[in-house]
Formats: structure tokens, C-alpha cells, sequence
């Protein structure tokens, strides 16, 4: 029946629009307790809670790829203890980490299913380890699924079609050991299992569906203790309340019934803006304007001046030359190159006279130049005519900017210092510890920043603790290597319930050219580091590469967040290369060099950027240290996902939300978290942003 030559209908055609695919128990998309071979759109995030006795299990899922499913599972395992020593870790139950991932191998056709390949909790403790490969195929509102598993998918044991090419297929001998490393001889090895099911969608029912699958679980190998079976069917269903909004409600195992929810958001695609923006606000009294600016090049610069900061966009310097307006502004508000410019173009096009023919406008970020545009005026005119920004690309010319300070004949007059400041919520948390599950420590951080120059500010981060449960976090680090990170817990007990000094440091920042960069930074410059040091970058403006060297004296803070430094201090550095592949904007960067803890290694980070500036990405480091003494986790590695908090707003800014987990808290391979690293400060000084986001020019 799965590979059954009936035409199928798309998820598109059904009547009622909640119509994603949803989530199984281990936090997926899958069916029940089995996977299958269905994915969510690329960019797309989730969260989903599944209670399933013995296991609560909240999973984060990723899909930088439409072909690509990433999640991180974190389970409590009530019917296990954390640890058999009372004294270590109570009567606190066991709690598991593990990564997850699902590639699809062939997309559905008209004749063939979809072909799905995974692998679940593969570089972990191996609980809930398994590897799978999936067939799904939608025929009319049923969706079918068959597979065959290895791991704990062998509860319905077959032998193994893959011990017929190799014997190294016919053992399963799994020892996790330390954690954390994946025992990749082991994959696809042992007993196979098969399981099938489907998921139809009830017609014209407001997206609710109705599942029912054959278990392929191993209940007697899975966890920690072997759990009743008294059905290998298992069914339940699925009620959306919203796109976005799932519950489920499952009865499994004969005996058990399970229930949770999954909230995804698709944040990938340029039309992910929750929110429509604001449209352009049209200079009032434009044609008046023009006649007071066509009097005198004062006039148009002190307009310039003065409706460009209407906008938030603040003039740096102008210069009128051969019926040519050239301008050079920073701004504060656009992520987007092309829509930071496009208003300016915009604004320029409204206050000058008809004799200005061309305008050039540049961008500087920390007193760099960043990129310059030019343009026909006329040329903009049309394009703002017919609301075509293609009718702009043929005559743009985008280049790299090296700023020289006052070299326009128009240098307005700033005053420095300036300060600007916020105060936000701020929230420290401990998860997963034998201490407990959760700790936190709730308070409000001030976030100032002072401008010296145009190239030098001094930045601080200053916080104070209001509320938290961190009465019964004692645990210390059972680290042999120097504590630069598995202190926390000092951190954490000895900051609470009065100010700290998070961050206050002096940056400068500068270009020795259109494409080298650099920046000097000295003082508090992380939580558990002061130092000083710097970056240097080289970045060739029309290409997707870059490398640079960073190097740093830190010492290591008191545990109260003040002034003072502990007796250990290092020289640590890294050679930095980056590279972003044009077609998926996938960025790779290699950091290699000596870390905090004077081990010495290479960290590998990997991250895709859509174009709606969401950004997901998973790092790991190897170093010259062992397994062994690194400790639980064996290696240091993790994942995070950038969230542009503009998509959520009718106007524009430059705030995000960052979120970042490593499964483990250790010493090895533990970098310098200095602020602002110079490959984000000059993310728009590139050809290839520039030109991927150019249809946002009339934004």
C-alpha cells in the first residue's frame, strides 16, 4: 500500500488551514512513539512537552533545512534516580540530555513516498538511542508511514538486512562511557525492528487528525528500567487551537495514556513578519523643501540633517559635487543594508533640488565604513513610480567604504560624550544539575553605552538580583582542569541579592582599509573574564570569506561580579576563518587556537541565516585534552538561534532574542565571550548581503 501508485492530495488542498505536520513523543514529527518522514518548512522553530509515564520530555526543534530536522531533547526519567548516592544528588530522578536529527533522502511523488533517514539520542547516553529509515506516503487524507528501526526500535524484532554486506552490522555493543561522543560503529548494528502507521486528517474538522500506529519501541532495552506492554497499538489525536498551537492526546503501550502540546513558528522566509511594518512616512511639504534647498548647499545639508534624524538616521558628513549628493550616515534601526539605504535614497530624493542628478550614500558602524551606494536619481524616481525595486539593480553600484573622518565639506557638529541607556529583565538560570532541575535568579540589568568618538565607546552591564532558589545549589566543580566555566555555582551564590558588574570594558573600534578591520577592547569584558586584547579582520568586500586573529590577557573575576581577579590568568588567542556559501547562506566558521583552560584546539561552528535575519546554528570543539579529563560530555558542543525581534513589531529595529544551550557545563574548549566579535560588526559590509536583500530597497 506505501508505495501504491494513487494520486495524493497536498497538505495545501484541505479545507481547514492548520495543517502541519505534528509532533510525536520524542519531540519530532513523527506519529506516536514512531517516526516518520515528514518535515516542517526551513526556518521553522518549535517547542514541544510530551507526559508520558515514566518520562516528562521537553524538546527545542530545528529545521535549518526543509530536508533537515534538529532537535534537543531534555527528559525526566521518574522511575530512575539522579544518582544512587543520596548525599550527591537526593532523591532527585534522573534526568537525560540527547540530540536528535532526521534527514529526508527522496521527496514524495505522485508514485513514490516520501524517504526519511534518522538517528535519535546518537551522541548521548545512549537511553534512547536509535536509528531509523522511514517511507511516508499521502494517499487522499491518510497519511502512511512504514519503517524499520535498530536501537530501541527492535520491539518488533526482524534480523538485520545490513549483517548480509557486513558482519560489523550483526553487534550492537553500546558503552556510552563519559557521554556525549557518537558510537558510530554501532549505528544501523544489532537486531532491526519494523513498526507502520498512519495519521489521517479528519475532513472539514478544523484541522484535527487521528493517529494510529504499530509500536516499534523496545520497551525492554529503552531507558532505565524495562516498562508493561500490553498493546503493541497505540492511538490518539491531534487538536490544533491555532497554526501555531498543538495538543495531543495519545492512549499507548495498552496501559498508559499521554498527553502534551508543540507550539512551532515558521520564521525563515522574508514574508515571516508577524507583523506588517509601517510604511514609509512621506516627507510633508516636499516641494516647498526643495525650493529652500535649491538657495544653497547649506540648506540641503542642514535638511539632510535634519530629516534624516526624523528617521533615526544620523548624518556623519556631506559633500555636494558635480550636481552630485554624497552623504555618509550611521543608523542604529535596519538590520537590512538595502532598507537602511533605500530610506536614505528615499529622503534625499524628497529634500533635494532638481539639480542634484546623482546620490551616493554611505553607511559606517562604529566609526568603519560599512558600504556605499550609488545611483541615479532618476533612476530611483522610476522605481519609486511603479513600486519596482528591479528597476533599480541595473545602474547600483554597491562597493566597499573606507570612512576618513572629515572629509566632507559638510562635517556636523556632535557632542560627546553621549550616553545612552536601557534597563531590561535579566535572568540567570542553572537547568539540569545534580543540585536540582532548575535554578534562576530573576533581576533587572542596565545596559549603558558611551560614546567617547565616533570610533571609541565604553560599555556596561550592571544587574541586581530580586528573587531566586538557589538556597540548595552547592555543588562544586568536579573539574581537574582549571575552573574557567564549572564555577558557576560560585558565580551564581555569591552574586545573588546585590549588584554585579556583568560587563564594563572600553572598545575602539576601526579599518586599516576598505577591508581589514579591527578592534581594541580592555576591562570587565564577560562574566567570569576581565582582560584586554583584540580582533583583527580581513574581509574583502566582494567575496563570501574572511579570516582574522584575536588575542587576549584574561584573568578570571572574584565570584561576587565586582572588580577584583582571582590568581589564575592565561594569553589566549585564535585564528578566525569564515566562509558563507552564497546559494543557502550557510556560514562556516573555524576558530582554532589555545582556550581559557591553556588547552589547545579547534572549535566548529556551522549556522544558516535566512532572509528573514533568523539565524539557527550547532558548534562543537575538540582540543588536546582527553575524553577523560574533560568529563561528562566528553567534547564541548551545542547549539543556538538568533530571533529578530522586529518580525514581532509594526516598525523596525535592531534588537534580537539569542538563545544558546550546551548540555554540559565544562572547562575544555571554553572560549573568551568578548562582545561585538568583528564578523557581526561588519555583517553589512559584503557584497552578498547587500544583493540578497536589494529587493528591499523600497521597503
Amino acid at each position: 500500500m506505501i508505495l501504491a501508485p494513487y494520486s495524493h492530495s497536498a497538505l495545501s488542498d484541505y479545507v481547514y488551514p492548520y495543517k502541519e505536520y505534528s509532533f510525536s513523543n520524542y519531540g519530532g514529527v513523527g506519529l506516536i512513539q514512531n517516526p516518520n518522514s515528514r518535515f516542517h518548512k526551513n526556518g521553522t522553530l518549535a517547542f514541544t512537552w510530551t507526559h508520558y509515564e515514566p518520562y516528562l520530555r521537553g524538546s527545542l526543534v530545528a529545521y535549518p533545512f526543509d530536508w533537515m530536522e534538529v532537535s534537543y531533547q531534555y527528559t525526566d526519567i521518574n522511575n530512575f534516580l539522579y544518582s544512587q548516592v543520596k548525599a550527591f544528588s537526593g532523591s532527585q530522578s534522573l534526568k537525560d540530555k540527547s540530540f536528535d536529527v532526521k534527514i529526508r533522502l527522496l521527496e514524495e511523488t505522485r508514485r513514490t513516498p516520501a524517504v526519511a533517514i534518522g538517528a535519535r539520542d546518537f551522541a548521548g547516553t545512549g537511553i534512547f538511542s536509535s536509528e531509523f529509515i522511514t517511507f511516508s506516503k499521502l494517499i487522499d487524507d491518510i497519511d502512511f508511514t512504514l519503517g524499520i528501526g535498530w536501537g530501541n526500535l527492535t520491539g518488533n524484532a526482524v534480523s538485520n538486512p545490513l549483517a548480509k554486506i557486513s558482519d560489523q552490522f550483526s553487534r550492537r555493543d553500546f558503552d556510552p562511557g563519559q557521554g556525549g561522543t557518537p558510537s558510530i560503529d554501532n549505528y544501523f548494528s544489532g537486531d532491526a525492528g519494523y513498526f507502520f502507521g498512519l495519521e489521517y486528517f479528519i475532513p472539514k474538522a478544523k484541522g484535527y487528525r487521528f493517529k494510529l500506529e504499530y509500536d516499534g519501541t523496545n520497551y525492554i532495552t529503552e531507558g532505565k528500567l524495562p516498562l508493561d506492554q500490553d498493546s503493541k497499538w497505540n492511538y490518539g489525536f491531534v487538536i490544533p487551537r491555532s497554526k501555531n498551537l498543538q495538543f495531543k492526546i495519545f492512549y499507548s503501550r495498552g496501559n498508559e495514556l499521554n498527553f502534551g502540546f508543540s507550539y512551532s513558528l515558521d520564521l525563515g522566509s522574508h514574508q515571516s513578519k508577524k507583523t506588517p511594518k509601517k510604511p514609509r512616512a512621506p516627507v510633508p511639504n516636499s516641494s516647498i523643501i526643495k525650493k529652500v534647498t535649491s538657495k544653497s548647499d547649506e540648506n540641503l545639508y542642514k535638511a539632510s540633517l535634519l530629516y534624516l534624524q526624523r528617521n533615526n538616521i544620523s548624518l556623519q558628513g556631506a559633500t555636494i559635487e558635480d550636481n552630485a549628493l554624497e552623504i555618509v550616515y550611521s543608523q542604529s534601526k535596519y538590520r537590512n543594508p538595502a532598507i537602511s539605504s533605500g530610506r536614505v535614497l528615499d529622503i534625499l530624493d524628497q529634500i533635494a533640488p532638481p539639480t542634484i542628478k546623482h546620490l551616493k550614500v554611505s553607511q559606517i558602524n562604529g566609526g568603519a565604513g560599512m558600504f556605499t551606494v550609488e545611483i541615479p536619481r532618476e533612476t530611483i524616481q522610476s522605481a519609486k513610480k511603479y513600486q519596482a525595486p528591479e528597476l533599480m539593480f541595473h545602474e547600483l553600484e554597491v562597493n566597499a567604504f573606507n570612512y576618513p573622518e572629515n572629509k566632507n565639506i559638510f562635517n556636523p557638529i556632535v557632542k560627546y560624550p553621549a550616553l545612552f541607556s536601557v534597563i531590561n529583565p535579566n535572568i540567570k538560570t542553572q537547568i539540569g544539575g545534580p543540585d536540582g532541575f532548575f535554578f534562576g535568579d530573576f533581576g533587572l540589568a542596565l545596559k549603558s553605552q558611551l560614546l567617547l568618538d565616533v570610533n571609541t565607546s565604553i560599555f556596561a552591564d550592571f544587574s541586581i538580583s530580586l528573587f531566586d532558589n538557589m538556597d540548595d545549589l552547592v555543588l562544586p566543580s568536579d573539574s581537574v582542569l582549571p575552573h574557567v566555566r564549572t564555577d558557576i555555582v560560585q558565580y551564581l551564590r555569591n552574586s545573588r541579592g546585590k549588584p554585579s558588574i556583568d560587563r564594563l570594558y572600553l572598545n575602539r573600534f576601526g579599518q586599516l582599509g576598505d577591508s581589514l578591520f579591527y578592534k581594541a577592547s580592555a576591562g570587565i569584558l564577560e562574566s567570569m573574564f576581565s582582560g584586554v586584547g583584540g580582533e583583527i579582520l580581513y574581509r574583502p568586500f566582494h567575496a563570501n570569506y574572511g579570516f582574522g586573529l584575536e588575542v587576549w590577557q584574561a584573568y578570571q573575576r572574584e565570584f561576587d561580579l565586582r572588580f577584583g581577579v582571582r590568581d589564575y590568568n592565561t594569553l589566549t588567542g585564535h585564528i578566525n576563518l569564515y566562509y558563507e556559501e552564497p546559494n543557502t547562506n550557510v556560514l562556516f566558521h573555524i576558530k582554532g587556537g589555545r582556550y581559557l583552560a591553556k588547552d589547545s584546539g579547534i572549535t566548529f561552528d556551522i549556522s544558516r541565516r535566512f532572509k528573514s535575519g533568523l539565524r539557527i546554528g550547532g558548534f562543537f570543539t575538540r582540543t588536546d585534552i582527553s575524553a577523560l579529563e574533560f568529563g561528562e560530555g566528553s567534547y564541548d558542543k551545542g547549539f543556538y538561534f538568533w530571533i529578530p525581534l522586529d518580525l514581532f513589531s509594526n516598525d523596525y529595529f535592531k534588537e534580537h532574542f539569542g538563545w544558546g544551550l550546551r548540555p554540559l557545563t565544562r572547562d575544555g574548549g571554553q572560549a573568551l565571550n568578548h562582545s561585538y566579535p568583528l564578523w557581526g560588526v561588519t555583517d553589512i559590509s559584503s557584497a552578498h548581503q547587500f544583493n540578497r536583500s536589494k529587493y528591499d530597497l523600497l521597503d
